[in-house]
């Protein structure tokens, strides 16, 4: 990674509809593979060929395994489909070719320049919350923003890994101190089957269905408005001692990640929505300093 300019804001809406809780990869043939990719993207073939400059026929071929994809083909269709890497790999192997990204641990030294950017970012972020999630959401690191907003949570709630999902939506997380918990469970939920239909992600997928099945706090009130933006931008009203704090998210993923595991990670970081927000984040955030809580 070069800085924290080769960050980038990720917006983008995939398919919706439910899928088979199979993983894509699961020891198939190269063209299935590619077959699978090409409808949960819901394009034609004469789309995805026409994106890629080959002919429909040749594509064609190459799903009905008629015809052997080239190496530079093969990642020329990812590319064209937006493939996860780790699932690249995969393709590359049903294709008979040796995989070409690599998926190192965050502590690798070859990836010190990423931790580096990583920790600017989220040091750079205070005196608001910011977190460091993998795909399947685990915390991987947070701010000093952040301890503040744990105070009182269950210490086997917080045990690694904490999945991020599971501790704002559980009964002995943040959801008894979510005051529009009802939306902010439809909006996680949503977000959470968008990226399940646009990975194929089998752990995703169960995930989402643990959430989904999970009760709500009694007395918790109906979700009576549907989500502003389409759901996009959905604020997160918290309750504090000081008061409910009125947030907003941003995730933040690497622009050109060439390693599995700096592709997989984002940067969920929360702006107060607020004036009255942003003091009381900074009176939390200069007091836990003060008293070496962070």
């Amino acid at each position: 990674m070069r800085a924290p300019s080769a960050l980038r804001y990720r917006r983008r809406v995939f398919d919706t509809q439910p899928h088979s809780r199979g993983s894509p990869g699961a020891a198939q043939p190269v063209g299935a593979l590619l077959r699978q990719w090409r409808q949960r993207r819901r394009m034609s073939q004469l789309d995805l060929a026409t994106e890629a400059e080959i002919s429909t026929r040749h594509l064609s071929c190459v799903e009905t395994g008629r015809a052997e994809p080239s190496r530079a083909m093969l990642l020329r269709l990812a590319e064209q489909l937006e493939v996860p890497l780790r699932e690249r790999n995969v393709l590359l192997t049903a294709a008979g070719f040796a995989p070409l990204y690599r998926e190192r641990p965050l502590a690798d030294p070859a990836l010190s320049g990423a931790r580096q950017a990583l920790d600017l970012v989220l040091r750079g972020h205070e005196p608001y919350p910011a977190l460091l999630v993998d795909r399947h959401w685990n915390l991987i690191a947070h701010n000093r923003a952040v301890p503040p907003l744990l105070a009182g949570i269950e210490a086997d709630m917080l045990a690694p890994p904490a999945n991020v999902l599971r501790l704002s939506l559980h009964p002995r997380g943040f959801a008894p101190r979510i005051a529009n918990l009802a939306q902010w469970r439809t909006h996680l939920l949503l977000r959470l089957r968008q990226q399940v239909a646009a990975s194929g992600d089998a752990t995703l997928q169960a995930l989402y269905e643990e959430l989904q099945a999970m009760p709500m706090p009694a007395g918790t009130p109906p979700d009576d408005h549907p989500l502003p933006d389409g759901g996009v931008i959905v604020p997160l009203q918290y309750r504090t001692p000081a008061g409910t704090l009125n947030l907003i998210s941003t995730t933040t993923v690497f622009g050109t990640p060439v390693d599995i595991t700096l592709s997989e990670l984002a940067l969920e970081t929360f702006f107060p929505a607020d004036e009255a927000t942003a003091a009381a984040l900074r009176a939390s955030f200069e007091a836990a300093l003060a008293q070496s809580v962070v």
